[in-house]
């Protein structure tokens, strides 16, 4: 027996990982797409300014917009084609159609956006926000009067209908039978598709045999007109909402012995609170927006007017319509403030918008792991 020793091998170092470029791999680098469009966009943009400064007309946002998601789509097909080969860069293609058609969707948007930010921005100061358009003939004034009886308006309406047309849901989802459910059912569609003059029409006839006064105008019977376009919608909304929650817990409510309608307080509505918030604020989008039935029912004044039930009051929709139609000497004070009052219409909603999205996220049930 041999004593001695086999010498032991030094351990050998694992090679490092080599890191290959994701040119040569045969894929593009991440973040491709998003330069590849950023870039697009930036030429387009380029292109219609200097149109636009040389032939002394607007630049063109929707122009820009549309053809530099066409640029992309087929600079990206191209890349791919060049470094992945030709099936990644048909996904590739076809993922920027998608991306395309979904532009063209947005470009009347876009457009009306950026129209009437322009436009706003000049007379968008302190003072169109803290003063009213009395005994203002000229240059000057502001919209104040017009945004507060929005808000109240809009506010009184939301708090007739929300009630009225969550109730309706409730009912028809949880309770509702027979003859009477399909025909609160399709009166509701019916009344989804009426033209807001003809709620503007009802509410007027209706204060007029209630009051006897045929030129009787206010700021709550434009808040029942507008109620009357709110809570078809809401209804509507909350419904297809209230008929997502799974019937499995309903059933585990009813197992434990809890009524149907605490069930439906505690289980059913805080599992569709953030469906049914954002069914109301959509409701409210749809008639912030109304002028036609304001016009008939609340009148408009270039005053202050905090009482609903008294006088008439001035909105952000007849404010624009006034402001455009009956222009005055200086024209363009006029058109300023029509814009100014169509981009702070614009921001309202938008802030209503947001509200809801924090409200249905705080009230929306947490679920654990």
């Amino acid at each position: 027996m041999s004593l001695t020793a086999t010498p032991r091998k030094a351990p050998q170092r694992d090679a490092a990982p080599t890191v290959e470029n994701a040119l040569t791999a045969g894929m593009l680098p991440r973040f491709t797409s998003l330069w590849v469009l950023i870039g697009c966009l930036a030429a387009t943009s380029a292109f219609f300014a200097i149109l636009a400064a040389a032939n002394g007309g607007e630049f063109s946002i929707v122009g820009a917009v549309f053809f530099g998601v066409v640029l992309y789509a087929i600079v990206i097909w191209v890349l791919s084609r060049i470094i992945e080969g030709r099936r990644k860069a048909a996904d590739r293609f076809v993922t920027a159609l998608v991306a395309t058609a979904f532009t063209i969707a947005l470009l009347p948007l876009i457009s009306v956006t950026w129209t009437t930010v322009v436009n706003g921005l000049p007379r968008f100061d302190l003072q169109f926000f803290s003063q009213s358009m009395r005994n203002v003939v000229g240059a000057g004034g502001g919209a104040l009067h017009a945004i507060v009886g929005t808000l109240l308006i809009t506010g009184m309406a939301a708090l007739i209908s929300v009630p009225v047309g969550l109730l309706t849901a409730i009912y028809l989802v949880e309770y509702g039978r027979g003859r009477l459910k399909h025909g609160i059912t399709f009166f509701v569609d019916v009344m989804t598709g009426i033209p807001s003059i003809v709620a503007g029409l009802f509410a007027f006839a209706l204060f007029a045999l209630i009051t006897g006064d045929p030129g009787y105008r206010s700021g709550f019977a434009g808040s029942i007109a507008l109620s009357v376009l709110m809570i078809p919608v809401v209804v509507r909304s909350s419904e297809e909402m209230l008929r997502l929650v799974p019937n499995e817990l309903r059933e585990a409510s009813f197992a434990l012995g809890v009524p149907k309608w605490l069930t439906i307080v505690k289980v059913v509505l805080p599992t569709s609170i953030a469906g049914i918030v954002t069914g109301v604020m959509l409701s409210i989008a749809r008639v912030i927006g109304e002028t036609a039935p304001l016009l008939i029912v609340a009148g408009f004044t270039t005053s202050m007017n905090y009482n609903l039930f008294s006088e008439r009051m001035m909105t952000l929709p007849v404010f624009v319509y006034t402001q455009y139609m009956n222009q005055g000497t200086d024209t363009q004070a006029y058109i300023d403030r029509a814009w100014a009052g169509a981009l702070t219409l614009i921001l309202i909603v938008a802030i209503l918008n947001v509200i809801a999205r924090i409200v249905a996220k705080v009230f929306s049930p947490k679920f654990g792991r």
